[in-house]
Formats: C-alpha cells, structure tokens, sequence
C-alpha cells in the first residue's frame, strides 16, 4: 500500500484539510501583523538592552503585540519563564497571601505543580509552606466537573480559583470556552472579588 497510487488516491481527502490550515495560518499570520502595525513596530524595538529594564520599549511594546494577537488584557512575554509550571508559580506567589485559598474545580492539577502547592516534596518554599491553604473539586465519576460543587464550593477564605483547561494526564476530556465561562460566572455569583486563573494550555 506504499505506491504512489495509494499516495494520489489518499491526497484528494486530505487536500481540504491542508486548505484549512493554509487559511488558519493566513488569518493568523493577519492578526500578528495588524498587531505589529497598530503598535508600529520597528527596528528600534529590538535594540539590545542592560540593567535593570525599566522602560524597555521593545518588551513593553512585544507584551501590548501579544496580547492583541491573543485576544487579552495584557501579557508578559518572558524569556525569564523557562516553562508553563514557572509562568503559573508566578501567578500564585503573585497574587495568593498567608490565609488566602487555592481552589482547583477541575480535579487535581498538573504533577508540576503539586510541589508548588505543597502537595508532596518537604513543602519548603511552596503555597503549604506560606501559609496558603489547597483544595480541589474532584471530578464525578464520569469524568466531568461537579457543577453541584461549585455551586457551593467558594468559601470565605477562596482568594482565587485555578481553572486549568487541558486534561492533562487525566481522562477527562479538555474544557470548552462556554464551560469556562460558566465556572467563572458560578464564582463570580458566590464572591465577586475571587480571582479566576485559568491555565489555557
């Protein structure tokens, strides 16, 4: 099944999904230039830099590119975050103080992160370890969010609410944007000031 007939009789199938991605990477490729334009820029943004960074005007203008490209607020585009786990660390330790609750509604995060947490290792340096206190929602028996849960599941002492979108190396199958928005609207119902961190890997 290696001839070259097999290649031109599976090609036909397969044309309209490559025009697909041919047009994706178009439109794409569209918002990534827009965005340069709109914030114009040039050569100038890439001068290199020392110290300390303030008012760098290549990274503040690449973080205003992102996220336009990105549909956000803002981004921080980072050399400094060497992985997805540093990125969402940051975040915690950002905005999560002593007392302050970390609550995961779609079972348990990555593996990566329950040393940040304080889930296992000795703890030193983790959210435990600061006095951040952890729960999480498991999952029901099929694999889906416990939408009865959350429904109740915000307490007085949940500052933010850690919404991963990816299954990660769970069975459940990866969140959809409209069931993101009705964890964030359940929340947001319960105490309006809680944060709602969604990790979009």
């Amino acid at each position: 099944m290696r001839s070259p007939e097999a290649l031109y009789l599976n090609q036909d199938p397969l044309s309209q999904i490559f025009k697909d991605i041919d047009a994706q990477v178009k439109v794409n490729l569209g918002r990534v230039l827009a965005a340069m334009r709109k914030h114009r820029v040039g050569s100038h943004h890439f001068a290199s830099v020392s110290g300390y960074g303030h008012n760098d005007l290549g990274r503040d203008t690449l973080d205003r590119v992102f996220a336009d490209v990105m549909q956000a607020e803002a981004a921080a585009v980072r050399v400094q975050f060497v992985s997805g786990t540093h990125a969402i660390a940051c975040a915690l330790f950002g905005h999560l103080r002593p007392g302050d609750e970390l609550l995961a509604v779609a079972g348990k995060p990555y593996d990566t992160l329950e040393e940040v947490i304080g889930l296992r290792g000795n703890h030193q340096g983790s959210l435990k370890d600061f006095g951040i206190t952890y729960r999480e929602l498991s999952l029901t028996p099929e694999g889906n969010l416990d939408w009865d849960a959350l429904a109740n599941g915000i307490g007085d002492r949940t500052r933010m609410v850690l919404i991963q979108r990816s299954c990660g190396y769970s069975w459940r199958r990866s969140l959809a944007i409209k069931e993101i928005e009705k964890i964030i609207t359940l929340v947001k119902q319960q105490k309006s000031d809680v944060i709602c961190f969604v990790d979009n890997c």
